[in-house]
């Protein structure tokens, strides 16, 4: 009898597990998450290990093993443009970081909650413009003979600046377009961790470490670190991938002085064709990106406890 009963038990728990209704409703979101992300990503890890040319009548005519990133790993045109992706990462993230907890102590310290709920608002009016948009915008801003900004440095008396016809103009007119579009939503990032904290967790920490550094270092700072992680996390991928932007702005240009990797893989990918070696360089940024977000976590994670 106990042996019946245990598989009666196990017969109803076993119907328990299984919940038609809840997976009706996920199946079309798994459906279509299979269908736009998973399969181009192993579509794209199986070309890698192709002589994929798009200029051939068959395409992908056999496996050629790890070929393809050996010729990664050799081509230094490819390493340069991942070195100015680093430097363009260093130029921008830092401070959008400092600027974006600048804004949100700002904003959180307004007490006066329909201003407080308008500039949460303004916030995010650059993040919602689509990259190619704010791509546009700069070529306006910074045009030579035209732009806004050479007419501000009319006013002063000083020379226009060929912002987009000159290496280090360039790469500083790409960082200035994304600091700008970009530090709204770090600060949103932030303004949520600053809303984690307790008003008696606020006032205590202000009884013993006072005001302004002290009270940002030791009762703030914590509860911003979580925020910081998912910032820098989602900002290295999206600048390892960061191509419409750029190449409206610049082409990654002038010479490849701005041809940050992503527009460097749309060039051997669409121009040289060898969509085998594009496969296989934008498969080892996304092993990059895998490994700098495990770094981010181990360095900068911190459970906050409530």
């Amino acid at each position: 009898m106990s042996l019946h009963r245990k598989e009666r038990k196990w017969q109803t728990m076993s119907r328990q597990r299984v919940n038609w209704p809840a997976i009706s409703l996920i199946a079309p979101a798994v459906i279509v998450l299979l269908a736009i992300g998973i399969y181009p990503l192993l579509f794209a890890l199986d070309i890698s290990f192709r002589q994929y040319q798009l200029t051939k009548q068959y395409l992908g005519t056999g496996y050629v093993g790890f070929q393809n990133y050996a010729a990664v790993f050799n081509d230094p045109l490819f390493w340069q443009s991942l070195l100015r992706t680093g430097q363009f990462f260093l130029l921008t993230v830092p401070l959008q970081v400092v600027l974006g907890v600048l804004i949100a102590l700002f904003i959180d310290g307004v007490r006066w909650r329909p201003l407080s709920f308008l500039m949460r608002v303004l916030l995010v009016v650059p993040i919602a413009v689509t990259p190619t948009v704010v791509g546009l915008i700069g070529r306006l801003l910074f045009n030579r003979d035209f732009g806004f900004m050479n007419y501000l440095l009319s006013l002063i008396n000083a020379p226009p600046v060929s912002w987009l016809g000159e290496p280090v103009p360039a790469m500083l007119t790409i960082a200035l377009v994304d600091i700008w579009q970009w530090t709204p939503f770090v600060a949103l990032v932030m303004i949520s961790g600053l809303s984690m904290i307790s008003q008696d967790v606020l006032e205590s920490g202000q009884l013993e470490a006072g005001r302004g550094w002290n009270l940002f270092w030791r009762v703030q700072a914590p509860y911003l670190l979580p925020g910081l992680t998912a910032v820098l996390i989602l900002r290295t991928a999206d600048i390892l991938k960061l191509f419409d932007m750029v190449f409206v702005l610049t082409r990654g240009g002038p010479g490849v002085s701005t041809e940050l990797v992503s527009v460097y893989i749309q060039r051997v990918g669409f121009r040289v064709f060898d969509m085998g070696v594009a496969s296989a360089q934008a498969i080892l940024l996304l092993i990059l990106c895998i490994v700098l977000s495990r770094g981010y976590i181990r360095l900068f994670y911190r459970e906050i406890e409530a």
